[in-house]
């Protein structure tokens, strides 16, 4: 099976490359969603814990990798794609399961990724600059620094949209 797991800080434009991704037929993953979905319902979730204090809670419970391994059951096909490793200990499990992994990293500067993160207006949206830069923080010390800096293939998301799609389109194409 061929890994392709895409990395970035939030508000990069891992969605938009997944969006790419899926229109090519490729199967992915959210990392993010599996943790939500593991959230939803959850006693953590009913003591008022957020969703990063949650996911971070059962990292320190099951391990640095536990969502790895969440979502390594939920995969199938000969590529798969994979969104929102946090850390090498991620990778590692991934790379347990295939010699043939490719982490995409996708870079865009702090202030590019807080407007869009306002602009999309998710539940997990930061309200204001402390609340951006304090999940960048949690995000760094797990690791996710690391990811993006042993990225093998790096996408500098700093134009236009149109250009992003090409740079992804590209990528996918010369990997798959």
């Amino acid at each position: 099976m061929k890994i392709i797991i895409i990395s970035g800080m939030p508000g990069a434009g891992k969605e938009e490359f997944l969006s790419i991704a899926g229109s090519m037929g490729l199967p992915f993953a959210r990392m993010g969603d599996v943790v939500r979905e593991f959230y939803s319902g959850s006693s953590d979730q009913k003591k008022g814990l957020g969703v990063g204090e949650f996911a971070n809670a059962e990292r320190e419970r099951f391990g640095k990798n536990i969502w790895a391994k969440r979502v390594i059951e939920k995969m199938s096909g000969g590529v798969f794609v994979i969104d929102g490793c946090r850390s090498m200990d991620e990778i590692r499990s991934f790379r347990e399961l295939s010699d043939d992994v490719l982490i995409v990293g996708i870079h865009t500067p702090p202030k590019q990724r807080y407007e869009r993160l306002v602009k999309r207006g998710r539940d997990d949206s930061p309200k204001n600059l402390r609340e951006f830069n304090e999940r960048d923080s949690r995000e760094i010390s797990w690791g996710l620094a690391e990811v993006i800096a042993l990225s093998d293939i790096m996408i500098m998301n700093i134009s236009g949209l149109d250009e992003f799609h090409s740079a992804a389109v590209d990528v996918l194409k010369r990997s798959v």
